[in-house]
């Protein structure tokens, strides 16, 4: 039989009395988080309930209404604390400010109000006006009132004069349209307040409307479609044994479908001998363009880009040729050519992923089929040896064009491995260069 010591005996004691004192603890707290999760199951309605009616009051004060309302509590304390009459009086004077503003956000507007854009889609450089109505739907007269709509990066302020039920009144304004863009117009806007600013008490009347501002393309000729001029389908290198590009007769295999026999040669040769067919396929064109900002020189040159891309998609889907465009930020509309350009007004510039131009096109093409035509935009600061690595990505089956965007440079036509380089300077020079590479 073992003893043990008097030191191994206070040793295990000790521990477990940590031991319990630690399960202790986590009971404790067990306990305390059920008590506060109930807790905050019944004061969260309470204080929803108090948000949702101190909110709107609250949203009413200015930032410069608030530091005028701290001024004021300041200047009251020290005043009392040192017994300024100066403080005092400055104290009174900003909250005298505050009660006075309130006047300003008071009363209630009856208005009905319409935010039209005309034409609701423009080409780059085209004129496009807007017209805000204001109509007093309600029984009694309005006071003159402040309307405030952003149209885009802008805001537009408009007063509206003091209307009588049945009254209206409409402002015109022009929007910016020297670029291509997404160009948002609303919410309209009415504002209470008082000329300094302190309280401002708004109320929403109209939905955003969108303008698109388009931009600028050229019409290509129909043979430049570079772009796969087949009616049944693109020949591939592919054989097969049925299809209906004949391509050669080959000697009678066990299994060969007897319809595939070519009798008279075989009554010439003595042998039997069968049709081989060069495997055809539907066009399918894949349109894609890289924004990445550092590989373009300017934003100029990148609005270049996106010319070129939308002049080449809206050629291709008037052709009636399946079509698949893309960019960085994911797939374009293609079924009609006025829901490819909207779609083109979207495109930004991104910032640098890191991966080149061919993982780019990787990844993006991951679950598609592989393409009979492969058009790709990119800009001029692409290296050389991006551009190389990106025409390895498909099979010889695909033709991959290159379009390179360049201001700077000269128009010209080029070979880079099995793929055509195509270097633009000038929108107008296009439909030349394509025609030429579809040759």
């Amino acid at each position: 039989m073992t003893t043990q010591s008097p030191t191994a005996r206070g040793r295990r004691r000790r521990a477990s009395a940590l031991d319990q004192a630690r399960f202790a603890g986590a009971q404790v707290a067990r306990s305390l988080g059920g008590a506060a999760r109930a807790g905050g199951a019944k004061v969260a309605p309470l204080w929803r309930a108090v948000s949702s009616r101190v909110a709107p009051v609250v949203g009413v004060v200015s930032v410069l209404g608030w530091i005028v309302l701290g001024t004021a509590v300041v200047a009251f304390a020290i005043a009392f604390w040192l017994g300024w009459a100066e403080l005092l009086f400055v104290g009174a004077t900003l909250l005298a400010a505050l009660l006075i503003a309130t006047a300003f956000v008071f009363g209630r507007s009856t208005y009905a109000v319409t935010v039209e854009l005309n034409p609701r889609r423009v080409v780059a450089g085209d004129r496009a006006l807007g017209r805000l109505g204001v109509v007093n739907n309600g029984q009694r007269p309005v006071l003159p009132t402040r309307m405030e709509l952003p149209v885009g990066e802008g805001q537009a302020e408009f007063t509206v004069p003091r209307l009588t039920p049945g009254a209206e009144t409409e402002e015109l304004f022009a929007v910016p349209t020297a670029r291509r863009a997404l160009i948002l117009a609303g919410p309209a806007i009415s504002v209470r307040g008082d000329q300094l600013g302190l309280l401002r008490r708004t109320t929403r009347w109209t939905d955003r409307v969108e303008l698109f501002v388009h931009p600028r393309t050229v019409r290509l000729a129909a043979t430049a479609n570079g772009l796969v001029r087949d009616l049944e389908g693109q020949t591939t290198s592919t054989i097969t044994d049925s299809d209906l590009s004949f391509h050669a007769l080959r000697s009678y295999e066990p299994g060969d479908d007897i319809r595939n026999v070519h009798w008279r040669t075989s009554a010439r040769t003595g042998q039997l001998m069968v049709r081989q067919y060069q495997e055809t396929r539907r066009s399918q064109l894949l349109l894609a363009f890289d924004a990445e900002r550092e590989r373009f020189a300017s934003d100029d040159e990148f609005e270049l880009g996106v010319s070129v891309l939308a002049s080449i998609g809206v050629q291709v889907i008037r052709e009636e040729t399946e079509l698949r465009a893309l960019w960085q930020r994911g797939a374009m509309r293609v079924e009609t050519p006025t829901a490819l350009l909207d779609d083109s007004c979207r495109i930004q510039p991104v910032e640098a992923s890191g991966a080149g131009l061919r993982e780019y096109l990787r990844q993006a093409t991951l679950r598609l089929a592989p393409p009979s035509l492969a058009i790709t935009v990119v800009g001029s600061q692409v290296e050389p040896a991006e551009l190389r690595a990106a025409t390895t990505l498909w099979g010889l089956d695909t033709e991959t064009i290159l379009i390179r965007v360049d201001e700077a440079g000269e128009p010209r036509l080029g070979r880079l491995g099995r793929s055509m380089l195509v270097t633009v300077s000038a929108l107008s020079e296009l439909p030349a260069l394509l025609k030429r590479a579809s040759r």
